[in-house]
């Protein structure tokens, strides 16, 4: 509940600040008291649903607005704050960069694999699509029993829903970005 309160909190003090509104001009037009609304941008006070629609109401919001989860129009990802997945004894770590969302209909990965190693993929659902880039080493990826090679600054797109090995058969750490794309079907 804590997490809800900061949430519309933080909407109603980002659009109040967006549309340069003091508390006082704010609580004039939506007839919402200057101590309530700075209590609910604290997020030290629960609002009423009805306070919530006399602050969507005076502010000409949706409703849905005050209460959903803020998406910043830029977001920077660092991978040293991402938690990566870790296999083969730490030789293939998978950094989840952009995680799924359907409205995109991709997810993204840095992937890094030490010398030696070898991942085999279990196929993705029908229509996925993997777009591999490799920013170091030399990867190798097995598609239908074919092997492609796969330079720095080169990238790679397959169907992805078939099985698919990567592998660093060189003496360097290979780093590679990964997108893979969700067919709509």
């Amino acid at each position: 509940m804590e997490e809800f309160q900061t949430n519309i909190g933080e909407n109603i003090k980002r659009i109040r600040k967006e549309r340069n509104l003091s508390l006082d001009k704010t609580s004039e037009i939506t007839g919402v008291s200057k101590t309530m609304l700075g209590q609910i941008e604290r997020g030290k006070s629960a609002p009423t649903i009805t306070t919530l629609w006399k602050i969507a109401s005076g502010l000409r919001l949706s409703f849905s607005s005050l209460i959903s989860q803020y998406k910043p129009n830029v977001t920077i990802v660092k991978k040293k704050e991402v938690n990566p997945i870790i296999e083969n004894n730490g030789q293939y770590r998978v950094y989840p960069l952009v995680p799924y969302n359907p409205e995109q209909q991709f997810e993204i990965f840095s992937v890094t694999l030490e010398p030696g190693c070898e991942h085999i993929a279990e196929p993705h659902t029908t229509g996925v699509e993997e777009f591999i880039l490799v920013n170091e080493g030399t990867l190798e990826v097995v598609v239908n029993e074919q092997v492609y090679v796969v330079e720095p600054e080169d990238t790679l797109i397959f169907k992805a829903d078939r099985p698919h090995i990567y592998r660093n058969n060189g003496d360097c750490i290979v780093k590679c970005s990964i997108v893979i794309h969700y067919s709509s079907q």
